[in-house]
């Protein structure tokens, strides 16, 4: 194996010579010009969120607009940030990386406990409602399963934890039927994504799963949703809210409430196509007491806010 090292060696030369033919001149390097590359920063901006309860290709779709219209109507720069989870998001809020949320009540409760965030405005849904609530969704062909009570002892898949619509409001209903989590043959999660507890019920993996009313709509041109069915819905509750952190002025943050509250949904045609991107159709003015229904439940069903 020596020789054959050293017959390589010796080709080298004549290997790169024949290849620097007469009509191939061989291009001279110089090591003398050098350009340095440096790692530019993003400008500073008021950061805005939307809890990833969807894609972030579906977060962006949906408030791209509205990001936009607030940056120009209030002189700010704003930049939308993608958290990847529930938990995430909670702990990008407390980190000073989100800067304006836009969540459900629970969580919008527990980053008010744990951080200090303040409410500005709910969100008025497509029905003129400044409420929402969950439902409870079974396969069409589970015959089994035809109300509450024949929930008890199936396999239940939740949006997350923190989800409202899809965790704690039904848990409320169920509560209410005496159906505590220990008679669940099983209790899952879908990663904080509402499609994914569709599909799951969708493709037979749970019996039931749980979800904010509308959520269906999204995977409309994915799978056949008249082949899912709700069995229940919970009751109403605030919706969701946009919150802003305490690091931001007062000055700031009643400008940005005063940009969503001047969006006209049925008298100008740009605003409401910003609107119909995010689905819902306006703005009312909130504040901390309108989720107090939300600590409430909290408590009656246990789950910690801190």
């Amino acid at each position: 194996m020596p020789g054959i090292k050293t017959l390589f060696l010796l080709l080298l030369p004549a290997l790169f010579l024949f290849a620097c033919t007469e009509t191939e001149e061989p291009i001279e390097v110089s090591l003398d010009k050098r350009q340095e590359i440096t790692f530019r920063q993003q400008a500073p901006a008021i950061t805005y969120a939307y809890l990833p309860q969807y894609s972030n290709t579906e977060s962006f779709q949906r408030h791209h607009r509205l990001v936009a219209y607030l940056s120009e109507q209030t002189g700010l720069p704003i930049r939308q940030v993608f958290p990847d989870t529930f938990d995430n998001y909670i702990s990008m809020v407390g980190q000073g990386k989100i800067d304006i949320s836009f969540s459900n009540p629970f969580i919008y409760v527990k980053l008010a406990n744990r951080y200090g965030v303040k409410a500005m405005a709910r969100i008025i849904e497509s029905d003129g409602r400044a409420e929402f609530r969950g439902q409870i969704i079974a396969r069409r062909d589970n015959t089994a399963i035809q109300s509450i009570e024949d929930c008890r002892g199936k396999s239940w898949v939740a949006v997350d934890p923190s989800s409202a619509g899809g965790y704690l409001f039904p848990l409320g209903l169920f509560s209410d039927h005496q159906i505590p989590l220990k008679d669940f043959r099983e209790v899952a999660f879908a990663g904080g994504r509402q499609e994914n507890v569709i599909l799951g019920v969708y493709a037979g993996l749970h019996d039931i799963g749980t979800i904010r009313e509308g959520a269906l709509n999204v995977v409309k041109d994915k799978i056949n949703i008249d082949q899912i069915k709700v069995v229940a819905s919970s009751s109403w509750y605030p919706g969701w809210v946009y919150a802003y952190s305490p690091r931001l002025s007062q000055e700031v943050a009643d400008k940005i409430r005063n940009a969503m509250l001047a969006l006209d949904y049925k008298n100008n045609p740009q605003h409401r196509q910003i609107l119909d991107a995010a689905k819902f159709i306006g703005f009312v003015p909130s504040d901390d007491r309108d989720f107090d229904r939300i600590r409430e439940l909290s408590k009656k069903v246990g789950l910690d806010l801190d």
